[in-house]
């Protein structure tokens, strides 16, 4: 199995940085596609950013394009998303999600930009 927790979210002011990590405790995600969704409040999860199993290859949603960037450590079973130039309208909760299909998915973490 695949079990995902994420980390790393809080409130920041716009302009600034945070780092989300998502730990896989279970089943090696090493040839797994991982990604990045957030939903804000009224409105559906969207997809952020994902990476493929190598990390070779790697999506952004527009809006993010230039501020965010996801990595992984397939030895540490970790994904990372650093997120720079934050803005108020990154306001969401941010969930990991793992596989095709996006088969699993973590608890999610809120991350709040004030303006």
């Amino acid at each position: 199995q695949v079990h995902l927790v994420e980390s790393g979210g809080g409130l920041v002011q716009a302009g600034g940085s945070l780092r989300l990590s998502c730990a896989n405790s279970g089943r090696t995600a090493g040839n797994y596609v991982m990604g990045w969704f957030r939903q804000a409040p009224g409105k559906e999860r969207d997809i952020v950013a994902a990476i493929n199993w190598s990390g070779s290859s790697t999506y952004y949603a527009d809006s993010v394009k230039g501020r965010f960037t996801i990595s992984r450590d397939n030895a540490k079973n970790t994904v990372a998303l650093q997120m720079n130039s934050l803005k108020p309208g990154d306001t969401a909760f941010y969930y990991c999600a793992a596989a095709s299909h996006w088969a699993y998915w973590g608890q999610g973490t809120q991350v709040t930009v004030s303006a």
